[in-house]
């Protein structure tokens, strides 16, 4: 039997007592929060890890006390609007506790909440420089928005606070402008949300409708909310993506990783709506103008025409007059022509007209003989007559 072995009493006491020694004092212990449970007591619990390459390498236990939680937890909030929550790297002064019974645990009892934003914005630079250095930063920037868009996909959360907002003031315009709005609902926020907003892109991209443009909305939050829009993954896939994406993420202060890729940005759902509406509005000026140019145009050609062909009819009018005119001198000649060669007229001169007996004119004695029968007209009158020589 071996007698060199210690009970687990005394090995988790001698455990205790060098972890005491190794740690006497508060230490700063940077963390991932893997989950949280405030108990009904005010306790706080929580699972602590570090992971590498996607794989967990350290885990521990952590508590804060009822007395510290509401001071803590302001103070998280203050920086990521929301309570103690997990999926967040944080800064945690601890007491390095180890129980005979229960193990090791950290006993919280503050937390730096400027390392929290401090580490993102470090995470943020370097995914700059990244998408910089491959030329992802003004890719979109070559795209063309349509001037008339109507096909526009919308990427957000089906419960957004700012989609209703968004549709409504969009769909409901002064202008009575129509626009076909398709929504791919995606995650908006936590480390989910990068790869679902992805997943939404490509949906889009397969969708084979001739989308003018893409929005990407969430409509504000916490500074720790909207973190995922500075990842380096979902803003390659916006620089990427071949139709233009607009953005509206965050308020006035907020400027993210993924705005800056994007085609244009906006703060607000409102201000997203606005921005189509007045592109609209613009297009639809310029139509008016060149409506109404062409009008003038049009007019300017049909008052042209009618000039030419006031003058044309002026000119037919003239020649018609002058041919009239002409014909009817022609007319009056030989009028005056036949009037000179009429019978009458010439009887009228002193001259005479002898007919033989069959009403035929006798113009050579010849064709007379003595007993002949003959009418001698004169220009007041008829003489009958009867041939008594002819010489």
């Amino acid at each position: 039997m071996k007698e060199d072995f210690v009970d687990l009493y005394t090995l988790q006491k001698d455990v205790k007592e060098n972890l005491e020694d190794l740690f006497p004092d508060k230490i700063w212990v940077k963390a991932e929060i893997a989950s949280v449970s405030v108990k009904s007591g005010g306790h706080c619990y929580l699972d602590l890890v570090q992971s590498e390459k996607g794989k967990v390498v350290a885990k521990a236990n952590a508590v804060i006390w009822s007395s510290y939680y509401h001071l803590l937890n302001a103070k998280f909030r203050s920086v990521a609007d929301k309570d103690i929550s997990a999926g967040i790297e944080v800064l945690l002064r601890v007491m390095v506790n180890f129980h005979e019974v229960y193990g090791l645990s950290l006993i919280i009892d503050d937390i730096d909440a400027s390392f929290i934003l401090g580490e993102q914005q470090l995470k943020r630079a370097q995914t700059i420089a990244k998408l910089t250095q491959e030329g992802l930063m003004e890719k979109q920037n070559a795209l063309e928005l349509n001037d008339l868009p109507y096909y526009l996909a919308l990427v957000s959360a089906e419960t957004a606070a700012g989609l209703g907002d968004f549709r409504n003031h969009l769909l409901q315009n002064e202008y009575s402008f129509v626009y076909q709005l398709d929504l791919y609902p995606a995650i908006m926020q936590g480390e989910r949300a990068p790869q679902s907003m992805i997943g939404a892109l490509e949906e889009i991209a397969n969708s084979g409708i001739p989308y003018d443009a893409v929005l990407i909305l969430r409509g504000g939050g916490s500074e720790i909310d909207l973190l995922c829009f500075d990842d380096y993954d979902l803003a390659a896939a916006i620089a990427r993506f071949p139709i233009p994406i607009i953005t509206a993420i965050g308020h006035d202060k907020d400027y993210h990783v993924a705005d800056m890729v994007a085609y244009d940005y906006v703060k607000t759902p409102t201000a997203l709506a606005d921005l189509f509406i007045d592109l609209t509005a613009a297009s639809d000026e310029k139509i008016s103008v060149l409506e109404n140019r062409l009008a003038l145009a049009f007019q300017n050609k049909v008052n042209a025409l009618e000039s030419k062909l006031d003058l044309l009819e002026r000119g037919i009018k003239a020649d018609v007059k002058a041919m009239i005119a002409a014909a009817e001198s022609n007319l009056a000649m030989i009028e005056t022509k036949i009037a000179a060669s009429d019978p009458r007229n010439v009887l009228k001169r002193g001259f005479s007209l002898v007919l033989d007996s069959k009403g035929k004119k006798l113009t050579s004695a010849k064709d007379s003989k003595t007993g002949d029968k003959i009418s001698v007209l004169l220009a007041d009158g008829r003489i009958d007559a009867t041939v008594d020589e002819v010489l």
